[in-house]
């Protein structure tokens, strides 16, 4: 394949660049699945109940999405550069205290911090890969960067499974140590500094970060509970409420703030809305996936953690295939067919564990809905970041990333409840319930896609003869 022009006064070693910055994207998504496998073993070690080990997991995806936006935020204020590195210390920095833990309080405490340092880095991260890009080559490094997220989350299960089966399930947090603090000082190096965007003095706007954590808090709260409540109590009702109160109020604080949060007019731009619906589909399909395979495999099956590792191998790699394959034919197709395509493979490989709990058929089903998922993944980045204007690359990366995080909550968060019975080992029609409803949920998202993505560009269709 030929190598894309580079434009004028590009930074020479931005490829270089693009692929430190990616292996510390990497950390932070392998961060949600690394841990899914371990999840059996905490569960044992520190006797952990079901709510608390999905709170091990919405803890750190919770806040990472939470306080994305405020990150973004920072990013756009103070330079980018100064933001990733203070993150990636952070997150490193809390990685090691996390698997220190020694009880579930320390442990859903370390993910919180894991979160913190990962809001940081990750917009800003991505506000670099949009700002030493243009272009074809803009597109080309934002195809690599959804590769690496959606094929490294499916690897993330793979690698848990090897740390878990051989020195502990502690190795899973203190493995980022050593590769953060190395990644850290390279790019300390090699970066340029970037241009702080917002003129006159910075603010933050706090109360909006509170505002929407709270809020997604709720929420998250509201769907793990319902496993033990049931859906439609009161409780659940009051803290589904409080959700909408808290957006609602989220919003109007927005367009009041002197310096908000985010300009809310973004979100009804037709890309930014459409690739921030997409991230949040594919990656709480992908969270579902990793959450039910998981138990069901190390539970139901009784496979040890390496074992259930090596299963989700063929996932990682479907996940990579469809990306990168989506990454070379979306200049020429544009988001619309593809992202209907890859949602409704993702529909047909959920439905196959919904209707045989057969081992194979787990295997083979979730494997299809990833090569899906992993268009997605490109699809979204793409569209919503494609065209981002500079002094938006910050707060555009932040939103986007925000939805993939509160994808991954909603996703551990709903078939947890689902699939409770079967988690607590008493029965195995609660996993496939979970795919069914992650099926339903694709197949209601390809028409949502077909109706929300831009199509091919016009200057991009081929001229009639």
């Amino acid at each position: 394949m030929n190598q894309p022009t580079a434009q004028p006064g590009a930074h020479p070693t931005r490829w270089r660049i693009l692929g430190l910055l990616g292996v510390a994207q990497l950390m932070l998504i392998l961060d949600v699945t690394v841990v899914a496998i371990a999840l059996p073993h905490i569960e044992t070690d520190l006797g952990l109940t079901r709510e608390a080990l999905t709170w091990t997991v919405s803890a750190y995806t919770l806040t990472f999405g939470g306080l994305m936006l405020l990150g973004g935020r920072i990013s756009d204020l103070v330079g980018a550069k100064r933001v990733m590195l203070a993150g990636l210390l952070l997150f490193t920095a809390a990685s090691l205290a996390t698997g220190l833990a020694d009880s579930g309080a320390m442990l859903v405490g370390g993910r919180i911090a894991q979160g913190v340092g990962a809001a940081l880095l990750s917009p800003s991260a991505l506000s670099l890969v949009v700002t030493l890009f243009d272009g074809d080559e803009r597109n080309k490094a934002l195809g690599i960067w959804s590769a690496l997220g959606g094929g490294g989350a499916a690897l993330g299960v793979l690698l848990g499974g090897l740390l878990t089966a051989g020195p502990g399930w502690s190795w899973v947090f203190y493995v980022n140590v050593p590769i953060g603090l190395v990644i850290a000082g390279v790019l300390a190096v090699l970066v340029p500094n970037q241009r702080a965007w917002a003129a006159g003095r910075p603010r933050l706007d706090v109360l909006g970060a509170v505002l929407v954590t709270a809020a997604t808090a709720s929420l998250i709260y509201a769907l793990i509970d319902a496993g033990e409540r049931g859906w439609l109590t009161p409780f659940i009702g009051w803290l589904v409420l409080a959700a909408v109160v808290g957006y609602v109020l989220f919003v109007v604080w927005q367009r009041r703030a002197r310096s908000p949060l985010m300009d809310v007019r973004l979100l009804v731009r037709r890309p930014v809305a459409t690739g921030a619906f997409l991230i949040l589909m594919a990656t709480a399909l992908m969270i579902a996936v990793f959450f039910l395979g998981t138990f069901y495999f190390q539970q139901a099956q009784g496979y040890g953690a390496l074992h259930t590792g090596l299963l989700f191998l063929p996932v990682a790699v479907a996940t990579m295939l469809g990306a990168n394959l989506t990454g070379r034919l979306i200049g020429r197709w544009g988001g619309r067919a593809l992202a209907v395509g890859g949602l409704a493979v993702a529909a047909v490989g959920m439905a196959v564990p919904a209707v045989s709990l057969h081992p194979v058929a787990v295997v083979i089903g979730v494997s299809v809905a990833a090569s899906g998922t992993g268009a997605l993944f490109v699809v979204a980045s793409a569209i919503a970041l494609g065209q981002v204007a500079p002094q938006e690359a910050g707060i555009a990366s932040g939103i986007v990333s925000t939805f993939h995080e509160f994808g991954a909550s909603l996703g551990a968060a709903i078939v947890s409840s689902v699939a409770a019975a079967s988690l607590t080992g008493t029965t195995l029609s609660g996993f496939a319930g979970g795919f069914t409803v992650a099926a339903v949920a694709a197949a209601v998202a390809v028409v949502i896609a077909a109706l929300m993505t831009p199509g091919r560009p016009r200057q991009e269709e081929p001229a009639l003869s």
